[in-house]
C-alpha cells in the first residue's frame, strides 16, 4: 500500500527546503566554474540536478545505491521550481560549465533538448537492460537519428479526483466505479455531470471543477498530436483536438462550472484547503499535492475515479551530460534509478507512476491504495490509464509555453474579460509572439 499521507507531505517539504538551498548554491562561483563530479583516491563523486518531488532523493534511493557501491558518493541538488531550474540549465548548457553529471529533464522540455542540445547529452541507446519502458516514453527523449538522451522516471496518466461528500449533497453517486460510469468515454459527459451538480448541489458556494484549463489539458493530452505535427510544424490553431478541447472548456467556463482557480496558481491551494470545488482532473503525481494542501481535515472526503479517456500530463527523464568526467558511472546510476524495482519503490512511497511497463505490472504498483483518497486503488486506476495513452506522443519545442498560454486564455473567459472567440484570438496572438 502506498504511504500517500505523512511521507508524501514530508517529501514535498524536503524538496521545498532543499530547493531553496539549491537555488542559492546554484548562483555561487564554485558551482559555475566546474562541471560535474570526478574521481579521487578510488572514490567516484556523481552530482545530480533535479527539481520538484521526483522521488529519487526523498525515498532513500541515493543512500541505498551508495551502500551497494561504497566507492560512489552522490551529491544531489533539488530546485523547488522547474521553470527556475530549466532557465539555469539552459544558461549552463550554453556556457558549457556549472552542469551536474546527471540532469533532470521535464517532458515539456524534452523536444527542445533533443532538437537543440543533443550534442550536450550522452546516448543511452546502448545501455543494457533498459528495454522495459512504455514505448512512447523513450521516443519522447530520442533524436531522429536514434540517440536516446535520457531514461524515463515517472509519467502522468490522468484520473478525476472528486469530493464524495459534495457529490452526495448534489444527489450524485459517490462510489468511484459508479462515478466513472457517469462520464465513461466522453468528456462532454463530465461537463454534463457538472451542470447537474450545479443545479442540485445543496451545501453552499461550491464549484464543480477547479478550472477550465484542467479539463482542456486532459482532453488535448489524450491525442497523439497536440500543438505540433510530426514534422515540427505548429498546428495549435488547426488541430481539431485543440479546438474541441477549447470549446468544451469554454462551455464549462461560460456555464459557471469552475472555481476559476488554475492549478498550481495563487488561490488553488487555499481552494483545496477550503473545499471550494468538487472535482479536479488529476495526473497521478498531483495526488501528493492535493493531500498536502487539502490537509488532514479533508482526508477521506476525496476519492479517485477513472477519467473519461486516457491521457498523459507530465513526467520526467534523467540525462547524463556528455562532458561529465564520470559519464559511464553516471549512466550506470541512471539505469539503476529508473529500473523497474526502483520505480516501483518510488510509487509505493510517494505515488509517482512508473514509466516502466515492468514496474506497472508489479504487485507493489498494482495493489497500491491511497488511504487519503478513501482507499482508492490508485495502482489499478492509474496503471490502467497509462495503458490507454496513445503509443505515439508528438512533442514540440514550446509545448509548455503553449499549454500555459491556452490556460491563460481560458482564464479570460472564466473571469468575464473576453468572449470565447476574443480569447481564442488573443491566445493565438500570444502564442505567435512567444514561439515566433
Amino acid at each position: 500500500m502506498g504511504t500517500l499521507g505523512s511521507l508524501r507531505r514530508r517529501a514535498v517539504a524536503t524538496a521545498a527546503a532543499v530547493g531553496a538551498l539549491a537555488l542559492v548554491v546554484g548562483c555561487g562561483g564554485s558551482d559555475d566554474s566546474a562541471t560535474g563530479g570526478g574521481k579521487k583516491d578510488g572514490k567516484v563523486t556523481i552530482t545530480m540536478g533535479m527539481y520538484g518531488v521526483m522521488g529519487i532523493k526523498e525515498t532513500g534511493l541515493l543512500e541505498q545505491y551508495e551502500k551497494q557501491n561504497p566507492d560512489v558518493d552522490i551529491k544531489a541538488e533539488i530546485a523547488g521550481d522547474e521553470q527556475t531550474y530549466y532557465t539555469a540549465l539552459q544558461t549552463r548548457l550554453a556556457a558549457g560549465k556549472g552542469l551536474k553529471d546527471i540532469q533532470g529533464i521535464e517532458i515539456g522540455r524534452a523536444k527542445e533538448i533533443t532538437e537543440t542540445q543533443a550534442d550536450k547529452f550522452a546516448d543511452f541507446s546502448d545501455v543494457p537492460g533498459t528495454d522495459h519502458f512504455l514505448p512512447w516514453k523513450e521516443s519522447q527523449i530520442s533524436t531522429k537519428d536514434g540517440k536516446v538522451l535520457g531514461l524515463g522516471t515517472d509519467i502522468g496518466p490522468m484520473a478525476v479526483c472528486y469530493r464524495k461528500d459534495y457529490f452526495e449533497k448534489a444527489g450524485l453517486p459517490t462510489d468511484r466505479e459508479e462515478v466513472a460510469k457517469l462520464w465513461e468515454g466522453d468528456w462532454n459527459k463530465y461537463v454534463e455531470v457538472g451542470r447537474t451538480f450545479k443545479k442540485d448541489f445543496k451545501g453552499g458556494d461550491v464549484a464543480y471543477m477547479d478550472a477550465a484549463s484542467g479539463l482542456f489539458n486532459a482532453m488535448v493530452y489524450g491525442y497523439p498530436e497536440q500543438y505540433y505535427d510530426e514534422n515540427g510544424k505548429l498546428i495549435h490553431d488547426t488541430n481539431p483536438a485543440v479546438k474541441e478541447a477549447w470549446n468544451l472548456s469554454a462551455d464549462a467556463a461560460e456555464d459557471g462550472l469552475t472555481a476559476k482557480l488554475r492549478q498550481f496558481q495563487p488561490g488553488w491551494d487555499p481552494g483545496l484547503a477550503n473545499g471550494t470545488f468538487a472535482t479536479a482532473v488529476c495526473p497521478a503525481w498531483m495526488l501528493s499535492h492535493i493531500s498536502e494542501k487539502a490537509g488532514d481535515a479533508n482526508k477521506g472526503k476525496w476519492d479517485v475515479a477513472k477519467a473519461p479517456k486516457g491521457a498523459n500530463w507530465g513526467g520526467s527523464f534523467l540525462g547524463v551530460v556528455e562532458q561529465s568526467p564520470v559519464k559511464e558511472e553516471a549512466k550506470k546510476l541512471v539505469a539503476w534509478l529508473t529500473a523497474p524495482e526502483q520505480q516501483a519503490h518510488i510509487f509505493k512511497e510517494i505515488g509517482n507512476i512508473p514509466s516502466s511497463r515492468t514496474a506497472l505490472d508489479s504487485p507493489e504498483v498494482k495493489n497500491a491504495k491511497s488511504e487519503y483518497f478513501s482507499g482508492a486503488p490508485i495502482g489499478q486506476i492509474f496503471g490502467a490509464a497509462a495503458q490507454e495513452i496513445p503509443d505515439k506522443q508528438v512533442l514540440g519545442r514550446k509545448d509548455g509555453t503553449i499549454k500555459d498560454t491556452f490556460s491563460q486564455g481560458l482564464a479570460l473567459i472564466e473571469q468575464g474579460d473576453a468572449t470565447r472567440d476574443e480569447a481564442w484570438t488573443t491566445t493565438g496572438e500570444r502564442i505567435e509572439k512567444a514561439v515566433g
